[in-house]
């Protein structure tokens, strides 16, 4: 377990990919590389609107090496995004592309959180990989904001293992496309500051 007393007051702030076709679809996006859609753009500049009123702190970031988590960091005015492979999305194996009641049709009750994923990662591979993350970026925090770009389903793996719950509690914590979710501390303890802000679009 990852020191909960550690971090000072800096913060830890995610952000989601902006849409995608697929992921407009509620189709599972692990591996495929999948890039933003007009409106998935739309969203990345709108993100770096809210990250800006933020007031980020000498910020590191950090980005999944998918094109549409570093498109969106691109766009949202994240300079010096470095690529970090554990910040790639759950691997869904044999469930890629598929939508949750497509799997439920063979897997009755099927969610990412709770079933198997045939060819893909256990929910215990991604609670380590989530884990190793928030190890890696830890010393980071005691000096500055740090900035996660990535996705949907680790992003909330994320948010489950920064609040010391087991993985599948991410099923409890929905993130938008280009939504924003700022972790923190609250008396050295670890808590959710803000969660799924969405970046509201121009006109």
């Amino acid at each position: 377990m990852i020191d909960a007393m550690s971090g000072g007051e800096f913060r830890l702030i995610l952000l989601r990919h902006g849409e995608t076709e697929w992921s407009a679809a509620r189709r599972h996006t692990g591996r495929t590389d999948c890039p933003l859609t007009e409106v998935g753009e739309e969203q990345a500049v709108a993100a770096g609107k809210l990250l800006a009123g933020l007031d980020l702190r000498n910020p590191t970031v950090l980005t999944s090496p998918r094109q549409r988590a570093v498109r969106t960091a691109e766009l949202a005015g994240l300079t010096g995004a470095v690529i970090d492979d554990d910040l790639v999305e759950w691997d869904y194996g044999d469930y890629e592309g598929l939508t949750t009641p497509e799997i439920q049709q063979t897997s009755p009750g099927w969610t990412i959180f709770t079933g198997a994923t045939p060819g893909g990662e256990t929910a215990e591979h991604v609670q380590q990989r989530a884990d190793h993350v928030l190890a890696t970026v830890l010393p980071e925090l005691s000096t500055r904001d740090v900035v996660l770009v990535g996705h949907g389903h680790f992003s909330r793996a994320l948010i489950a293992r920064w609040c010391e719950f087991d993985v599948i509690e991410g099923r409890r914590f929905f993130m938008s496309t280009a939504a924003v979710t700022v972790l923190g501390h609250d008396h050295q303890a670890r808590t959710v500051l803000t969660h799924n802000l969405v970046p509201p679009l121009e006109p």
